[in-house]
């Protein structure tokens, strides 16, 4: 290919073995577009966007990437620079999100991506490059938690709906599209300075975690919730289970407390109540081109600018150590602009 001479930016995690133990650590360096993994789509990247995936990856967390130097991201939109796939030439601005990308193939956090064309999407008219790394993979999960709630019955008269990890890339989502929806939404939060945000967000009411966070001795809690939206696992999500009111659902993909919880099965047998798992990353392409096309239109939150913190490649360090904590507010979003 033409560019393959061409040198970009690139985040890139190194790991280094001391006395028998590794350590990792995150540099902006300089590659050649040569370096990139076989694909037929090779896409100059302007905006990716921080998750929690991302955040394991830079920590050197060998069940998301095996082997290092490697550049995360499992998030980018850009354009088209080459491609050998009649589905797309260049110029198109597409979106990549899921599958390998970030994960053992380099990811956003460079300039220059090369993927398989089974993994782009075209751009919806209604979304801007930016606006697509805002929701990235956490607003899209989110958005995948609500279609699912919504395909099990879940109807804004039935109740409130709670989201956990209310502040983070997905709770935050889950929050501003379930108010556009027409839900009351209780947001379920350990900072207390987010409050103001989560309710800008459309969040009516704000608890605390602390009385969900135990495992508890009754099989059953009083009904509260109509559904949910979990983010993060443990003891947390069966608590949720117990209070969920009759034959309502919680949509579960997160694991920031705890990837294992205690459960029994009254709830789902004297209540008929429903866990329904999420997955972004391996959903088929033509369901994620459906849900991109509901999200630039009557899914997209009127306050999608409220969620976003840009940085550059020079705060990725910084920013994905506040990921990896469980303290980042929103959604944080990379800009490869320079200025």
């Amino acid at each position: 290919m033409e560019l393959d001479s061409q040198t970009y930016q690139a985040y890139e995690v190194s790991e280094q073995t001391q006395e028998g133990r590794s350590a990792f650590s995150g540099n902006v360096v300089t590659k050649q577009v040569a370096s990139l993994p076989a694909g037929d789509v090779l896409i100059r990247v302007a905006y990716s966007s921080l998750n929690f995936k991302d955040a394991l990856s830079a920590s050197g967390n060998k069940g998301v990437t095996r082997q290092y130097p490697h550049t995360p991201g499992i998030d980018a939109a850009g354009v088209v620079a080459e491609s050998s796939n009649p589905l797309f030439e260049a110029g198109d601005e597409v979106i990549v999100i899921g599958y390998d990308l970030g994960m053992n193939t380099a990811g956003g956090f460079g300039e220059f991506i090369r993927v398989p064309a089974t993994w782009v999407v075209k751009r919806p008219s209604g979304l801007s490059l930016n606006e697509a790394m805002i929701i990235g993979t956490a607003g899209f999960t989110a958005a995948l938690c609500v279609e699912k709630l919504l395909n099990n019955g879940l109807e804004s008269t039935q109740g409130p709906v709670l989201v956990t990890g209310a502040s983070g890339g997905v709770g935050s989502f889950a929050i501003a599209l379930l108010s556009q929806l027409g839900f009351e939404v209780v947001a379920m939060t350990g900072s207390e300075s987010a409050h103001g945000f989560l309710r800008e967000l459309g969040a009516s009411q704000i608890i605390g975690r602390e009385e969900y966070s135990q495992p508890g001795p009754k099989p059953l809690s009083k009904e509260l919730w109509a559904g949910a939206v979990d983010a993060v696992g443990g003891d947390i999500l069966f608590n949720i289970v117990k209070s969920l009111k009759y034959g309502g659902s919680v949509a579960c993909c997160g694991l920031v407390a705890s990837p294992q919880f205690q459960a029994s099965v009254f709830p789902f047998i004297l209540r008929g109540v429903n866990l329904l798992g999420v997955d972004s990353v391996n959903l088929p392409l033509s369901h994620k081109r459906q849900l991109w096309n509901k999200l630039a239109t009557n899914w997209k939150p009127a306050g999608l600018a409220k969620l976003e913190t840009q940085v550059g490649m020079a705060g990725l360090d910084a920013a994905l150590k506040t990921v990896l904590a469980g303290k980042s507010t929103g959604r944080l979003v990379l800009s490869h602009h320079r200025s």
